[in-house]
This record gives structure tokens, sequence and C-alpha cells, in this order.
């Protein structure tokens, strides 16, 4: 101990720039501290935003999907349901453009429809995605509208009367207080009522069969 202090007796005049250095380092090293702490806060906010922009990306593939799912389940209500196409027989006829159209809309955006919304990152795949669905949302409900307007209207007077024939014999036909010989028959007839008058679509026609055998108690022949 005795050295030090005799060193610092014969050169105390060198505290002061010693205190000076140790004064600088120390504001250095501060100011080098500080860069440290916002370079992580902003490495913090880069990663914070990015999470929320990937989350923001996200919510909007969700919110685009179950608008596209929603239109294909108000399509599905025609394609499983002879008794509604019977009543709205343009959402089945492709001869009416209006109907291929909401078809061709259809394909194009079930073709883009991701499995998972995390899927969906490139940024034009989602505009292409976005502008498919609301092309989709668009012709169906344009189509529908349609539909609901003209109804039967196309059809001729005994057209018209064997379309409401088919939908009384449809009634019958899934009807489980009737006799399984009504509803069979009644089926029949109003499968033959139906040919040539609409084109029922293959889902439509197994949906139906499965509600007769279900009324029936037995499969469908």
């Amino acid at each position: 101990m005795q050295p030090v202090l005799d060193f610092v007796g014969h050169f105390w005049w060198l505290v002061f720039p010693l205190s000076g250095v140790a004064g600088g380092w120390a504001r250095s090293w501060s100011r080098a501290s500080e860069r440290r702490h916002q370079r992580r806060v902003e490495l913090y906010n880069l990663k914070n935003q990015a999470q929320q922009s990937e989350q923001v990306r996200v919510d909007e593939v969700r919110r685009l999907m179950n608008a596209h799912d929603a239109v294909n389940k108000r399509w599905l209500e025609y394609e499983l349901d002879v008794a509604k196409l019977i009543d709205f027989p343009m959402m089945s006829d492709v001869r009416e453009p209006l109907t291929v159209g909401f078809l061709r809309a259809k394909r194009e955006a079930d073709a883009l429809h991701p499995d998972q919304p995390e899927e969906l990152r490139d940024k034009a795949a989602l505009e292409q995605y976005r502008s498919a669905v609301t092309a989709f949302e668009v012709a169906f409900d344009v189509a529908e509208r349609e539909a609901r307007r003209v109804k039967d209207s196309n059809f001729s007077g005994p057209e018209r009367q064997r379309l409401a024939t088919a939908r009384q014999l449809l009634t019958i036909a899934v009807d489980e207080a009737a006799t399984p010989a009504e509803r069979q028959t009644a089926y029949k007839r109003a499968r033959r009522e139906l040919d040539g008058l609409i084109a029922l679509p293959d889902a439509a026609l197994a949906a139906l069969e499965a509600k007769v055998a279900r009324a029936l108690g037995s499969a469908p022949a």
C-alpha cells in the first residue's frame, strides 16, 4: 500500500488528466450504451411492426376466405336442393349468361382459395384472390336476383305446369307420412316431369335420392 501512496504523493498532478480520461471513457461508454439500447428498441419496434403486419395480412385472408365460403354455401343451397332449383331454374341453366358468369367466377375464386390463411403471403397473390372473391360475390348476387325475378317465366304455360306438378310430387316423395309406394311413385313421376326442363346437377339428384331413401327407410335403387 505504501508504494502506491508514495507514487500518488510524487505524481499527484496525474490525477487531473487521468480523471479527464476516465470521464471521457465514462461518457463514451454511456453514449455507446445508449446507442445499443436505441438499436434494441428499434429492432423490437421493427419486429413488433412485422408481427402486426403479418397478423393484419392473415386476418385479411381469413375474412376473404370466409366471404368466399359464404358464397359457396349459398350456391350449394341450389346445387343440393331440387325443389329450390324448380322454384328458380335459372340458377342451374348454363344457357343463361348470368349463370355462366357466376360459375366461371366461382371456378376462378376456388382455384385461388388457400388451404390456410398463412399460406397466402405474396401481396400480388392476395390482391388476385381478393379480386376473384369480389367478382364471385357480385356475379352470384346478380344471377340470384335475376333468377328470383324471372322464376319460371321463361317456360311456356304447359312447362310451368309440369314444374309445379314436379314440385308437389317431390313434397310427397320425402313425406314420411306417405306410404312407401306413394313416395316411390311420386319420386319417379317427378323425375319424368322434370326431364327435358331442368338439367339437375348430380349433387342435387344424389341429395334428393338420399332424402327419399331416408323416408323409405332403405337405400335408393
